[in-house]
């Protein structure tokens, strides 16, 4: 185990889940149905990250409240048609995450996901019980308030300065900063990496193997 970290949290949708593509076509779909005009897919892959309320307001901040319902359900069935067949994981998460955990680590799941979909996946993985704790958005505050940071450092007993964020959204790192915790930034997901360091993460890599290494060559 690396010698400054004993929880490593990661978010899931471009982070361990290989969604991206989904979700923009969801939203789509839903901005479609619910009669607003398409965003260009950049800037809808600049707001995952956040809680669904929040992301489509960012995008139609004129949306009314009704309007919001609607839009919000329009999103879920089509995203949860596409999910049918489960997004896969991206290349070396699952051996990486079982290294993680015979090695000693805590670890979480911190999602701008709903508590339904997160279980959903969870179950497709058969995940149910795999992490100490996972936190989604539509029970904590969004991202980048660190409130579900704080959440899970509180369930698992540990300081923020022991603990590492792992994400590819500018809301995972400023909420990693907000609650006083590192972060790693990935570079296969929703945002540009050049966008990610802006926020000092302590690494950033390009293939989810590249965290496992780089903690067990820390730990030597």
């Amino acid at each position: 185990m690396h010698p400054d970290y004993s929880l490593l949290i990661f978010d899931w949708d471009g982070t361990l889940a290989d969604s991206i593509g989904r979700i923009v076509e969801a939203m789509h779909v839903a901005s479609e149905r619910s009669g607003f005009a398409l965003c260009d897919d950049l800037a809808v892959k600049g707001i995952i990250g956040l809680g669904l309320p929040e992301a489509i307001r960012t995008l139609y901040p004129e949306i009314g409240d009704a309007e919001l319902v609607a839009f919000r359900q329009h999103y879920a069935d089509h995203y949860i048609a596409l999910e049918s067949e489960p997004s896969p994981l991206f290349d070396g998460v699952a051996e990486s995450l079982e290294a993680f955990r015979a090695e000693g680590y805590q670890l979480a799941v911190a999602t701008g996901k709903a508590r339904r979909g997160l279980d959903r996946v969870l179950k497709s993985h058969g995940w149910e019980a795999y992490f100490d704790i996972t936190r989604a958005a539509d029970e904590t505050a969004s991202k980048p308030h660190p409130l579900m940071l704080e959440q899970i450092l509180a369930h698992c007993g540990v300081d923020a300065g022991r603990a590492l964020m792992v994400g590819d959204s500018s809301f995972d790192l400023q909420m990693a900063r907000n609650a006083g915790m590192a972060s790693v930034a990935v570079s296969y997901g929703a945002q540009s990496i050049e966008a990610l360091r802006a926020f000092e993460p302590r690494l950033a890599i390009d293939h989810f193997s590249q965290l496992r290494a780089w903690l067990g060559q820390r730990a030597n």
